[in-house]
């Protein structure tokens, strides 16, 4: 007998957020759910820190620019709290729609911002809320870093999915720890592709695009690759000199999906064009070019190479009852019994 393989369509998001405004840009993810579902996808990811908008600031000025205009403040105002009417809208939209969302954002917990993905099934649950392991280079002046818990792939009814942010798909012992779990579909979110072009190659779509190509071919698994991009609106809020207007552009948008022998699946669309890419995804196709290569199977020499891999969730304080002083107390206790 045969097995069956899951077979469905996909969307990735490829469109610039209502920036730095969280309940509009809950409304536009919304608005891509529902599209995405009467078109009939299963699935839909969206980019790295689609709410409330990815920092550009970062790239552009000083620390001291980005709190007097006001964008230190208003981020951490409008990213998105977990425990919010704003999550709980979201749920919603992936219950009442019928669609798996991978939903990039800004986290907020606390005094810190995280950079978050969260993972909703079909029925408006939760299937994993991840944090990026390590932000990359000015990234670290707004977010704190996830841990080992966070490089994780999660059994879902439609196949084994994972996800990392940004450049952490560049980073081989990143994507080996994913690998080492079966991933079979992954989400590898992009911010945009706008900034220093094109004298940083390195932050180039060509070059992130092809980190995503390879994952696929590495991973033996699909890669949905959304990305945003920067509108005009961004562009003349963010730019107030004629310097910062010479380090991007408006656009930057390279939305890909890529199979698992890494072809693309989708035509691209414009670099300042909004909209949803969709791909058919045969989960079927994993095994054959798994009989090539299996980077942790019949193509590892794990008596070589290995991986290290420390997956446990950190905390900064950990709560305990001292025995003795338990010990004591329950002694106390049972003296105190009218019963005894």
């Amino acid at each position: 007998m045969s097995l069956v393989h899951p077979r469905y369509k996909a969307a990735v998001v490829q469109a610039a957020p209502a920036f730095l405004d969280l309940d509009a840009t809950v409304d536009k993810t919304i608005a891509y759910i529902e599209e995405a579902a009467k078109q009939g996808a299963s699935l839909i990811a969206f980019p790295e820190n689609w709410i409330p908008g990815y920092p550009w600031w970062i790239w552009l000025g000083t620390p001291a620019w980005a709190i007097s205009r006001g964008f230190v403040q208003r981020y951490f105002d409008n990213a998105l709290h977990y425990d919010s009417p704003q999550a709980r809208r979201i749920e919603e939209a992936a219950r009442i729609n019928r669609i798996c969302v991978v939903l990039g954002h800004a986290e907020r917990d606390g005094g810190t911002l995280y950079l978050g993905q969260w993972i909703i099934d079909a029925n408006g649950q939760t299937v994993a809320k991840r944090r990026k392991l390590r932000p990359t280079h000015g990234e670290r002046t707004v977010f704190g870093e996830g841990d080992g818990s966070d490089l994780a792939v999660h059994e879902t009814a439609l196949g084994r999915i994972g996800a990392l942010c940004c450049w952490e798909n560049v980073l081989s012992l990143n994507k080996y720890a994913m690998f080492s779990q079966q991933e079979q579909v992954h989400i590898a979110a992009w911010p945009g592709f706008s900034i220093y072009e094109p004298f940083a190659p390195a932050l180039g779509w060509e070059v992130n695009n092809s980190v995503s190509r390879v994952y696929a071919v590495e991973g033996g698994c699909f890669v949905l690759a959304p990305c945003s991009l920067i509108s005009p609106e961004m562009y003349e809020l963010l730019c107030d000199t004629q310097e910062k207007r010479e380090l991007t552009h408006v656009g930057g948008g390279h939305a890909v999906i890529y199979g698992p022998d890494g072809r693309a699946l989708c035509d691209k669309l414009p670099e300042d064009q909004e909209g949803l890419l969709y791909a058919e995804l045969d989960l079927g196709m994993i095994s054959l070019a798994k009989n090539a290569m299996d980077p942790v199977g019949h193509y590892s020499r794990p008596d070589v190479t290995r991986l290290l891999f420390n997956n446990q969730k950190n905390r900064p304080v950990e709560h305990f009852i001292n025995p003795l002083t338990q010990q004591a107390a329950g002694a106390v206790e049972a003296s105190l019994d009218p019963l005894e």
